[in-house]
This record gives structure tokens, sequence and C-alpha cells, in this order.
């Protein structure tokens, strides 16, 4: 079947007409095909049309100045709206840099400290110490993934027949520390839920408003908000599944780390204004050395304050966040000694990263040679291999999962040849797949069912994700769904086993 062609293929005239009619400026819509771009054009075109994506926006800005912005394809395809540079993504883990950025205008003003234990800002939801003492989660701690809190999302679709819990009740069953407080990176949905649930706390004022008062109308972001704002509907992007098809709206009981959305031309002077570039229509929210500390990273980890820090991409010290959830991949990449910011936003889940690293080849001197070799090095690399545990694994393991509502016994089995037979409570014994054990960390998925009522709402596979610390194997056991038709959820419960003698 033949498709409708996309307003990527609008000639140049009509798309400056178009740029015009949707509130970009004379000046956005001239810049619109500078010749240094076209071939990052034509990348984005053979992502768009090999991956059968809807959209595509892009924006890029150096020395305090915006220098491209576009958009490609279809901000609702079935409505026949073309994307703008005005169009609204919903940004999944770019919320957390922003988040962030209202929580850090809450710690200039003395409201919250970032080494005091984060429960002393909670209220009937409190974090619990099963793997470390809660006051070690400090709210720093937190922000930087490093709280020993788990892996954590749940979406809550329109069509589901059912809605999210409150935060205090969500805190209350996951707000579990299965790593000891500052030893591991783990990645967190739910640490920015409770940055958000914080910053309400504190503020008094909902999470939305505050953010829309606080941080989005000082910097000028006139099409941001958390969730689709009133009055902005008109802008917001659907969001489609793997086939294209529109997928239902949904929520979190994580907002602070999935739920905000923005257009790539407020995202790209949001990153500017991280850059310390002061512009006219934006007011210093944070003092310059805030930001600075916002974007050094928080051992262990190479994750500073809601940004993850890469010291060495290519040549360049990289400030960035990217997100990833049903309908959405995004980026936002900043080279601060370059003062060079990067937006790419798309309304599907299919990767740009690829692209703008060609962009990012574009404007940073010698950033395509090292690009080149690093791709030449990764195709030559060896395939992983197979697990093959050390005397220390060896053995019959056992103890117990323990979920919000019950303590179930689990026992592993890890044998020479490599095979972990697994079973947890009464169901039957399965075989761990997808095992790698890497810095201590044991992990892999069985098939298996977690009885609590909320993961028990689809049909799951339980990871483990365990780490050997003084000879017991400490961790986490999540329920998650599948990738396809709809991600629903990963629940983590901790476990906690050591070896029979």
């Amino acid at each position: 079947m033949s498709r409708s062609p996309t307003p990527a293929r609008r000639p140049p005239a009509l798309l400056t007409l178009l740029l015009l009619a949707t509130g970009a400026s004379p000046l956005q819509a001239q810049a619109a095909r500078p010749d240094r771009f076209d071939g990052v054009r034509g990348a984005i075109h053979r992502l768009l049309d090999s991956a059968s994506a809807p959209s595509l926006a892009v924006a890029v800005a150096k020395d305090g100045r915006i220098l491209w912005e576009e958009a490609f394809g279809w901000q609702d395809r079935e409505k026949q709206v073309p994307a703008t540079v005005n169009t609204m993504y919903s940004l999944a883990s770019i919320s957390k840099p922003i988040t962030a950025t209202g929580l850090m205008v809450l710690v200039e003003r003395g409201k919250v400290d970032l080494d005091h234990p984060t429960n002393d800002y909670l209220g009937l939801g409190k974090l619990s110490g099963l793997a470390g003492d809660a006051p070690g989660a400090t709210v720093r701690r937190v922000l930087s993934h490093t709280a020993g809190l788990p892996l954590h999302y749940q979406f809550f679709y329109a069509n589901g027949g059912y809605g999210a819990p409150t935060m205090d009740e969500t805190i209350a069953r996951y707000g579990i520390l299965v790593f000891k407080p500052g030893e591991v990176y783990q990645y967190s949905n739910l640490g920015f839920g409770i940055i958000d649930h914080i910053i309400s706390r504190v503020s008094g004022q909902s999470y939305p408003d505050f953010m829309r008062t606080e941080v989005f109308l000082p910097l000028g972001l006139t099409h941001t908000s958390v969730d689709v704002g009133p009055g902005l509907e008109s802008f917001a992007a659907q969001r489609y599944d793997g086939q294209q098809r529109p997928i239902p709206f949904y929520v979190f009981d994580h907002n602070g780390a999935s739920a905000v959305y923005s257009s790539t031309h407020d995202l790209v002077r949001f990153g500017m204004f991280h850059l310390k570039d002061h512009l006219k229509d934006q007011r210093a929210i944070l003092k310059d050395e805030t930001l600075d500390a916002m974007h050094a990273p928080v051992p262990p980890a190479d994750y500073g304050l809601g940004w993850g820090i890469n010291k060495n991409d290519n040549g360049y010290l990289r400030v960035a966040h990217s997100g990833g959830m049903p309908g959405v991949a995004t980026l936002l990449w900043l080279y601060p000694t370059q003062n060079l910011a990067l937006v790419m936003l798309v309304n599907a889940s299919v990767r740009p990263e690829p692209v703008a690293a060609e962009l990012a080849a574009v404007m940073l001197p010698g950033y395509g040679d090292s690009l080149k070799a690093r791709r030449a090095r990764a195709t030559a690399a060896l395939d992983p291999q197979a697990f093959q545990p050390g005397p220390e694994l060896l053995g019959e393991w056992s103890g117990t999962v323990r979920t919000w509502r019950d303590t179930l016994p689990i026992t592993l089995s890890i044998r020479s040849d490599g095979d972990v037979h697994v079973q947890l409570g009464r169901q039957l014994k399965a075989l761990l797949s997808e095992v790698t054990f890497r810095d201590g960390r044991l992990v892999g998925r069985f098939a298996g069912r977690i009885p609590t009522d909320d993961a028990s709402r689809h049909a799951h596979s339980i990871q483990l994700d365990l780490r050997l610390v003084e000879g017991a194997l400490k961790g986490m056991a999540s329920a998650q769904t599948a990738a396809e038709p709809l991600v629903y959820y990963s629940l983590a419960s901790y476990a906690e086993l050591r070896k029979k003698p």
C-alpha cells in the first residue's frame, strides 16, 4: 500500500510557509535549510523511511544561537497534522534533568538539602532499608541513581481500566533499597517520581504547577508542560507503536522521570540555559555554579544530578540525557566546552542516536574520524562469551523474595556448565536465561510470576539482578511485562540468598 508523501518532502518554499504558519520566526524559516546539514537531512529521511516512523524533529544551538531547527513527517498521521518545531513530543527520561532543575530551585532557596535523607521530605510513604540503611538514601543519591532504589516503571493506559495509585502507596510498596546506598549505580524511574513528590510537598504546589511557574515560564518554554497542559492539546504529538498504530494515552507513577512534553525549539533553549547562555528572554532561575554541580558525576556513577556524563564522546565531554518508552525516542546532548546543544525527538520507538552522531560530526572537529574508528572496533569485537560461573557462584543457594505483600522462598542451583535453575515458592522450576555476571552482579530472566495484585494484572517474566556481597546475593526480582503489544511495568521485590554449606 502506498504511503502519503510526508511534509519532509515538501519544496523549500512551501516548508518555509509551513514553518511561518505554525509559529516559527522568519529567521527560523530562513535557517531551515543551511547546506552543511543536508547530509544529516538525508540520514533523517533514511531513518524515517526504514523504520516507517511518523516524524522526527531536530534542533542545533551553538554559542547562544539556534543554527538549525526543522521537523520531518507527521505529528499525527491519522489527522494529517504535520510536525513542526513547536510540536510537543513526549520526552520520556529527558524529564529527569528538567525535574532535577526544578528541585535545584528549591535547593538554592534553602528548602531542600541534597545531603539530607530523602525520608526527611516524604509523608506516609517512606523508603525502606532492606539491603542498606534508609538514612543513607540522600536526595543527592536519589538524583544520581546511587541511592540503592530498584529498576521501576509503570504505565497506566487510558483504556486500561485502572489508574495509578497514590505516590505514598507506590513509595510504600516499591521504595525499597535493593542495594546499599552509595555503592552502585542503579537507574530508577521511581527515584525521580520521588523527586517530583518532594517538589510538591516542599513547595506547596502540584508538581505540574511548580514546574510551569518556576521553570518553564521563566525560561520562556511556552510549548513545554507536564503531560499535555491545558490549551496545548493541538501541539501534542501522537505516540505510535512498532507497527505504526496510535498508542492510547498513558501516564505513570513516576511523573518526574517521564511525564514532560516539550518541543524541539523549547528543549534546545533549555539546553542553552544549562550551557549558561544567558538569553535575554530567560530568567536565570539557577546560579552558574549550581549548573556546574548538576553536571558533575556523583561517585560511583558517571551520572550527575539528573544528567548522564560522558567524559570522552569521541574526544569531547558530553552532558546528556536520552529517553525511550512506548512510542517515544528522544535525546538532548550538550557539549559544554564547545557551547553546543543537539536535540532530536521522535514519536515512535526508533533510535535517533546514529543520526545525532552524524550531526555531532558536522559540528565538532575530529568527531567524525573518531566515530568511524570506534564503529570499526565495535564491528570487529568478539561476541560475548557464554556464562561460566566461578567457584564463588557454583552451588546451591536459598533465600527469600520479599514482595510488598508476602515473603516467598527462592532457590538457585548454579552448575558448572553455566545452567542456572530457579524455583520461586511452589512454582515450577525454571531455567535462568540471558545470564551474565559482571562487576559482581548476576543478572538473568526466568519464567515465573510475582503473585501481588498489581504484578498479576498482566503476563510477565521475572528478572533477577543480584549483587554478590560478603558471600550473599542481594538485589531484586522484578516482574516485567514484554515489550509488545504494550509495555506495562517492571515491579521489583527484594531478593536475598545465601549459599548452602
